[in-house]
């Protein structure tokens, strides 16, 4: 059942659905993630031992190296890619890496999702028609 639907804006298209993972922390793919498991190994962050792999990962916005674009499509060459991503606002980094990994990302949701999301959430991400749906479970 549909709790909520969304707007957004498309940044890298296609279609998802999964569990919130969410986290008030900026990610920095290039360090934070190990690329062969999708485990978050910055002792630091928010997220430090779980892992994002099929997860929908709500953050702030990425930061670090441009390298970090690539280990997005590592992630997705492993199988421990997010499933899809949802940012208060991308930036260049996250955005290719989500585009060469077909992941779906989208960004200024129209609704603050740090005040309607929660993990564990379950949401559609449809970034090729511009929206997030909260399901119900």
């Amino acid at each position: 059942m549909l709790l909520m639907k969304i707007k957004c804006r498309t940044i890298s298209r296609g279609v998802a659905e999964g569990e919130v993972l969410l986290t008030n922390d900026a990610i920095s793919f290039l360090g934070n993630v190990d690329p062969e498991t999708g485990e978050i190994v910055e002792p630091q962050h928010e997220l430090y031992g779980q892992s994002i792999a099929g997860k929908v990962l709500v953050f702030p916005h990425g930061k670090g190296s441009t390298v970090g674009s690539y280990v997005i499509y590592q992630l997705f060459k492993n199988g421990v890619a997010p499933a899809a991503m949802i940012n208060l606002e991308s930036e260049p980094i996250v955005a290719v890496g989500a585009i060469i990994s077909e992941v779906p990302l989208v960004d200024r949701l129209e609704n603050d999702p740090y005040e309607i999301l929660k993990n564990g959430d379950r949401v559609i991400v449809n970034s090729t028609e511009a929206f997030v749906e909260l399901k119900d479970e």
